[in-house]
């Protein structure tokens, strides 16, 4: 209520990306200072019986998941536990680092219960971000993993280099042990070129170039929502024959129509949809690949999760862990604990 009643209407007068910057500042700081740390647990943290799963080898204290596009930088790994997450995917981490897109990158679609991202894979590169994981201490049995994409410049736009920047940023990784599980993202809506990686054809010489690299960690696709089924089960399919651990459905919502309010975004294409937008087609999507491939894949819920109903929707659907952001924005991180206890129940 503090923050919904309070905060909120204060924070939403600002440049959302403002006040992300604060926010990722803040949390850095909370994280490393042990009294503020132990405050923010005490105040948000999930206590109950234990919600704990096992997902391809890795322990999830609770199957809450940051999804990436947040801490793109890795600087929230310290603080994240103590709101309830049991993970944090961090990036996407590109092989050099990339500036973004033009200002503004993120506008607030309030009335849609939505933000419209256009952040282009702003992030501070691979190597950078490999540094800083290693030298900041791991909270014991919270999960780090890390998502990968191409870095949004004309140098990565071919698909011969494209393919060279996702494989870079792999290796780097792996050779380094930073991460427990890494996703590949081959549907950022908003970067130079586009989607270039979503169709068979070009997501096999991908995902043969990656199965080079050595690695046992699991490895999962991040799939867009707004192909059509049979479109998206041909990339799964082909995911399979490289056997990836699982797949995360989805990204951001490219369809504009499915705003409740379509006047709150802009009349020409410029970023993609995250929140109420993305859920039913993401329920939709999770409900097929579950209903045709159970437990052959591990299958991550993802958009559209407002309220702890919203979640076990996903569940229900077929997701065996969950990923959100823009709910936590709207509802604040009390949504975390409300979420937990409707599992636990």
């Amino acid at each position: 209520m503090l923050y919904r009643y309070l905060l909120k209407p204060i924070l939403f007068r600002f440049d959302p990306e403002t006040v992300h910057d604060t926010f990722i500042a803040f949390g850095e700081f909370a994280g490393n200072f042990p009294p503020l740390r132990a405050l923010i647990r005490l105040t948000y943290d999930y206590r109950g019986k234990s919600i704990a799963r096992v997902v391809d080898g890795i322990t999830y204290r609770t199957p809450l998941i940051l999804s990436a596009g947040f801490d793109y930088n890795g600087r929230l790994t310290r603080i994240l536990p103590a709101i309830g997450f049991g993970g944090v995917e961090v990036g996407s981490v590109t092989a050099r680092p990339c500036e973004g897109n033009e200002q503004p990158r993120l506008t607030r679609l309030i009335r849609s219960k939505s933000i419209l991202v256009n952040k282009g894979l702003r992030n501070d590169g691979v190597e950078t971000i490999i540094a800083r994981l290693k030298r900041t201490p791991r909270v014991p049995g919270f999960v780090i993993g890390v998502s990968i994409a191409r870095t949004n410049d004309a140098l990565s736009a071919s698909n011969e280099a494209g393919i060279a920047d996702y494989v870079e940023s792999y290796r780097r990784l792996s050779e380094e042990g930073i991460g427990d599980y890494y996703t590949i993202n081959i549907s950022c809506p908003n970067a130079f070129g586009g989607e270039t990686f979503t169709t068979p054809e070009l997501l096999r010489p991908l995902l043969s170039a990656l199965r080079q690299v050595p690695s046992k960690k699991p490895l999962y696709l991040k799939l867009p929502i707004s192909l059509p089924w049979e479109k998206l089960d041909e990339l799964i399919a082909v995911g399979i024959e490289f056997r990836i651990s699982g797949i995360i459905i989805g990204n951001l919502q490219k369809d504009y129509s499915t705003l409740d309010f379509r006047k709150e975004a802009p009349k020409d294409y410029r970023g993609g949809l995250s929140g109420l937008p993305t859920k039913a087609r993401s329920n939709e999507l999770i409900r097929l690949a579950h209903a045709k491939y159970d437990s052959r894949l591990t299958i991550i819920g993802c958009g559209g999760i407002l309220t702890p109903e919203d979640a076990l929707g996903k569940i229900a659907a077929g997701a065996e862990l969950l990923q959100l952001i823009t709910g936590m924005i709207f509802s604040g991180p009390g949504l975390l604990k409300k979420i937990a206890n409707a599992i636990a129940r």
